[in-house]
């Protein structure tokens, strides 16, 4: 029997300064006028076009992502915060997290944030080194890298720095330099993110010199090796945490929860009786502001098919080190695990999932090669 997941709140802010070279996320260049207030108008509309599809649902989490959310001013974010717990109800306690750009904030606007309802912020430092910075396309340096770590820290109990590795000619020292200058401001959580070159982007019509396997291989396990000695655990493929403080929005993401997505481009996942329903809105800033302005915010919507849900729920569930529980996918999909059991035991001998008769977890094998594994549960 399926049952209502967790439901989070995702809010997507198109604009950056300048588009990195590496970047496939929809992200736009800002234009010289902000068109902030009209865009932040459009998402409390649209968030009250979809009041009858979670009704009498509580909100657990709440994520401003980017693009630069951090362009937005602290008053604007306030105030949408106000709008949304006047739209439904936020869980006590509920994380509300922000992600910046170090090139768009500093001390006082980190302050500002954390007055306006922002509880957790997620700093996109990516490196403390100027030449990787400057390959990477990035607006901030070393300097500003610095200022927004130690501003995050100052103000926010908790607070994710995001570093990269495998860098345009990134050696094992500077992977091994970027680590242990994050942790000096002890985050409540790191995120280490492996750069690769996805389509559409400059960096893949125009390849930089990168590390070769080995270098990118000894890199990221020297950065691991100091991230446990520090204290941090990896719960996830790329995101390490101390003291248990995991990201609660991804979390949910991982473990197949339902997240209504708003904002140009953003995807939302719903379970109601109609089935479990995928959503998307337009990507273009100003399409999507008139979308909703006309009254019709999502531009496709489908209905997750049974066939598809094995894989859609591993393909997230897998993610964790330590897997889920093996009641959540019935829970979370409606479907029995009797039916996947075969493959499940020959997914076990091969050494790809653990044999625990609680948990679905996969092996060391099967986190390192996720992709590989998550093919055996396409339809």
């Amino acid at each position: 029997m399926r049952l209502t997941p967790p439901l989070s709140l995702y809010l997507h802010v198109p604009w950056c300064v300048r588009k990195c070279p590496y970047c496939d996320f929809n992200s736009h260049v800002m234009p010289t006028r902000l068109p902030e207030e009209r865009y932040l108008t459009a998402l409390r509309q649209d968030l009250e076009m979809q009041l009858p599809r979670i009704w009498g649902r509580t909100v657990e989490t709440v994520f401003f992502g980017g693009g630069t959310p951090s362009v937005l001013s602290p008053e604007g974010v306030g105030r949408l915060l106000e709008e949304i717990r006047a739209l439904v109800p936020l869980a006590a306690g509920a994380e509300i997290t922000l992600e910046a750009n170090p090139g768009t904030v500093d001390a006082e606007r980190f302050r500002a944030f954390r007055a306006a309802g922002i509880n957790r912020l997620s700093v996109g430092i990516q490196s403390f080194s100027d030449d990787q910075l400057k390959l990477l396309g990035r607006i901030h340096g070393s300097s500003e890298a610095h200022r927004a770590a130690e501003a995050a820290a100052t103000h926010f109990e908790r607070f994710n720095l995001d570093l990269m590795v495998g860098l345009p000619e990134q050696t094992i020292e500077g992977v091994c330099a970027d680590v242990a200058q994050a942790l000096q401001y002890a985050p409540s959580h790191l995120s280490c993110y492996q750069l690769t070159l996805e389509p559409h982007t400059p960096f893949y019509h125009h390849p930089p010199p990168l590390p070769d396997a080995d270098t990118l291989d000894q890199g990221e396990q020297a950065a691991h090796g100091a991230l446990l000695a520090a204290g941090y655990e990896a719960y996830e493929t790329s995101a390490w945490a101390r003291g248990g403080d995991q990201c609660r929005h991804n979390l949910n993401y991982w473990c197949f929860g339902d997240y209504l997505g708003l904002g140009a481009g953003a995807h939302g996942k719903l379970t109601g009786p109609w089935g479990i329903e995928r959503q998307r809105r337009a990507r273009q800033p100003e399409a999507y502001m008139r979308a909703v302005e006309r009254g019709v915010p999502i531009e496709e919507s489908l209905n997750v098919a049974a066939q598809d849900l094995p894989f859609e729920f591993m393909m997230n569930a897998l993610r964790l080190s330590k897997g889920v529980p093996r009641e959540m996918y019935e829970r979370h999909t409606g479907l029995s695990l009797q039916g996947l059991q075969p493959l499940l035991s020959q997914l076990e001998e091969e050494g790809w999932l653990e044999a625990n008769p609680h948990r679905l977890c996969p092996t060391f094998r099967g986190q390192r090669f996720l992709n590989d594994l998550l093919q055996r549960f396409l339809p």
